[in-house]
């Protein structure tokens, strides 16, 4: 099956600086694609290359197979990182404007968009300007005009900026209702649960370089089980003092701990008992937060730097 997008070799530099460097990945049609990385790590500018707004410097970018053009635009939706509505406009006018400009019929429009703002109860919003809005209720009028074409492809830059929990949880409800209808979507975020949650594949960057990418689940087998949660009553000052360890969450009586270096299992088990009365010892994958932090300072440290897939 041809990939929905596809990115071959894809560089951008600006002066002397590479944004991004001989950047690669597939994205399948019907998933869900976390694109994460380092603020700085060209997760935007590659955004902003697949919707054609910059032009590669080198590589290849293709849609359904096709290079990236102007023809392709109307097969994607984009909610950039950095909101661009018009204040001074009515929400009203404001989306049918910009949904008739991605080829909707006049009654097309006006039904989508009855649609959208019932689904996010936005109606009373209808004929307030933008600027009267809270910085979350922004956040979900550009949602919606980010889908209201009904694209093919939806790229969300930080969709869940600004929005409290309630709305997050509803804005991953729709994201998922969009990907079980058959739609690509790719988001990047620095919101490693909600990735965990909702992706089907992830790629990480790092100074503009796709230092890991594959299916969620193989890389998180992928880098084993060497990370144990120890819930405990006790004194847990012990863990300060065992060499070896990345502790991840910690609280009086919990711990999650990443075992480094070979360490064994055996001596953090020993160790514990000796100090604690312990309630839970149990292996884990790591958390992809756990991941991140890994693969980008293994990255960091190495001098040349490679690109890590999973078998």
């Amino acid at each position: 099956m041809t990939p929905v997008l596809s990115l071959i070799e894809v560089s951008k530099h600006f002066g002397k600086t590479t944004a991004v460097d001989r950047a690669g990945f597939e994205v399948p049609k019907g998933h869900i694609y976390g694109i994460l990385g380092p603020n700085g790590a060209g997760k935007t500018t590659t955004l902003r290359m697949v919707n054609n707004i910059m032009i590669p410097d080198e590589g290849t970018i293709l849609i359904r197979g096709e290079p990236v053009s102007r023809s392709t635009q109307d097969l994607v939706g984009y909610l950039p990182e950095e909101r661009g509505l018009y204040k001074k406009m009515k929400v009203f006018e404001q989306l049918f404007y910009l949904t008739r400009l991605k080829g909707l019929t006049a009654g097309q429009a006006r039904r989508t968009l009855d649609y959208w703002l019932g689904r996010f109860e936005a109606q009373t919003w209808a004929k307030k300007e933008i600027g009267e809005l809270s910085k979350g209720m922004q956040q979900k009028i550009q949602f919606i005009a980010t889908i209201a074409h009904d694209p093919e492809i939806c790229i969300f830059d930080e969709p869940f900026s600004g929005l409290d929990p309630i709305n997050s949880e509803l804005l991953k409800k729709i994201i998922l209702e969009l990907r079980d209808r058959g739609k690509s979507i790719i988001f990047a975020t620095h919101r490693m649960e909600q990735v965990e949650q909702m992706c089907d594949y992830i790629c990480l960057f790092n100074k503009g370089k796709v230092i890991l990418e594959g299916k969620l689940d193989e890389i998180r087998r992928s880098y084993g089980s060497n990370t144990v949660q120890l819930s405990f009553s006790g004194d847990g000052s012990f863990i300060d003092r065992f060499d070896d360890v990345r502790v991840n969450n910690r609280s009086a009586n919990f711990a999650e701990i990443r075992l480094l270096n070979g360490k064994s299992e055996q001596e953090l088990l020993h160790e514990a008992i000796r100090h604690v009365d312990i309630q839970k010892f149990e292996f884990l994958q790591p958390s992809l937060n756990e991941i991140f932090i890994s693969a980008v300072g293994k990255n960091n440290g190495s001098q040349e730097q490679t690109r890590v897939q999973t078998p």
